[in-house]
């Protein structure tokens, strides 16, 4: 069963990593995925391609897509002849359902929305224009597919039909992401500082709704009290080069204190090295860091946006957005635990992620949903 999913880019994000995380897991004996990216290639194509993935690249510029690259679109969805096809976040889900018009025969379309709505104005004007038409679109494809309780409610306020709606959250595997005492000296030696010294990060790309600016702030406050912690943040844009970050950093006196890793191949190792985890953002679907890192057994600090309460459940700690102090004061709460509470606190998350998320199980639920679908695409055409 040749399964077509095209998404926006392929650039590294928890959107394209999940897909990354579906398509390694996935039952190749029953199904064949292939991928389009619609825009240029990013540092995932060849991840995907390395598990013997075909990926199609179209090349598409950010702004109104020209005829050529729809073209190709067209032609590289003739050629493959489908028998499903998803898209995967709001500009593929609008082009996969372009591509459900124009297969050879007809084929079930499923869109997979990764993102919560803060607010319609906090999008970009394209990508607003294109949630609300795909709301209106929103009776054509055959499932919604939501991986959060947030992300949810939020769009079918906008109007996408609530009889479409399927929620699968992400997936993590555990065996990938697990404890590990080797990566913790690792990440120390790496940075140059003491085996002992307590790491608190911020995994995520540079980008407003990930506010970084409350995790700095936050962190200068809780350097009032200890002044030996250390802060690690890893993604994209997080250099020294990034401004606006370094302006921050330096306007609350944290360089000695802040590491800037950028964009990094080994996740889990450097999730893995941290004593707390947090998530500051005001804005989240289901953030896959948090996810990650409870998996490798770290306490988290989240704040309360998105499914990230319903994700780290009793075993760390929900604050407000925007809330710097509230930040630092779950921050100490968890500090003053101890080595041997926070490693209750860990192990219980691992076992909440094992038990209720693991990377095996949301796989199964989307090899039934196709299998389901499929099955049903045959009897309608017999």
């Amino acid at each position: 069963m040749k399964l077509l999913f095209i998404i926006t880019g392929l650039s590294t994000g928890g959107a394209e990593m999940m897909l990354y995380n579906l398509l390694s897991h996935i039952n190749r004996d029953q199904f064949e995925p292939v991928v389009i990216s619609l825009m240029k290639r990013g540092t995932l194509n060849a991840c995907i391609e390395s598990l013997g993935i075909p990926v199609y690249t179209i090349n598409m510029k950010p702004g109104i897509p020209t005829l050529a690259s729809i073209w190709r679109l067209v032609s590289i969805v003739r050629e493959l002849n489908p028998d499903l096809i998803q898209g995967w976040m709001y500009h593929g889900n609008l082009a996969a359902q372009l591509a459900g018009t124009v297969a050879p025969q007809p084929v079930p379309v499923i869109w997979n929305i990764r993102h919560s709505l803060h607010s319609l104005d906090s999008e970009k004007a394209g990508t607003a224009a294109i949630i609300k038409l795909l709301a209106k679109l929103s009776s054509y494809p055959a499932q919604i597919l939501y991986n959060s309780k947030t992300s949810t409610i939020h769009h079918e306020e906008l109007g996408y039909k609530a009889d479409k709606t399927k929620i699968i959250p992400n997936g993590f595997d555990p065996d990938l992401f697990t404890p590990s005492t080797e990566a913790r000296n690792s990440l120390r030696t790496e940075l140059g500082i003491a085996e002992n010294i307590f790491l608190i990060g911020l995994m995520g790309r540079y980008h407003a709704v990930k506010d970084h600016a409350t995790f700095l702030k936050a962190a200068a406050t809780l350097l009032e009290t200890y002044s030996d912690i250390h802060f690690v943040l890893a993604g994209r844009e997080i250099s020294r080069d990034n401004i606006a970050l370094q302006d921050f950093i330096e306007t609350w006196g944290l360089t000695e204190r802040i590491h800037l890793l950028g964009e990094r191949p080994d996740m889990p190792q450097i999730t893995a090295a941290l004593d707390i985890a947090s998530s500051s953002s005001y804005s989240e679907a289901f953030p896959n860091v948090i996810g990650e890192a409870m998996s490798c057994g770290v306490p988290c600090v989240v704040t309360d946006v998105g499914d990230s309460a319903w994700i780290v459940g009793d075993t760390g700690r929900v604050i407000p957005p925007r809330d710097p102090q509230a930040l630092a004061n779950a921050w100490k709460e968890l500090i003053d635990l101890g080595s041997m509470g926070r490693e209750r606190l860990g192990h219980l998350a691992r076992t909440r992620i094992i038990e209720h998320f693991s990377l095996d199980s949301v796989v199964a639920q989307y090899e039934a949903l196709y299998e389901s679908l499929l099955t049903w695409q045959l009897n309608r055409r017999n």
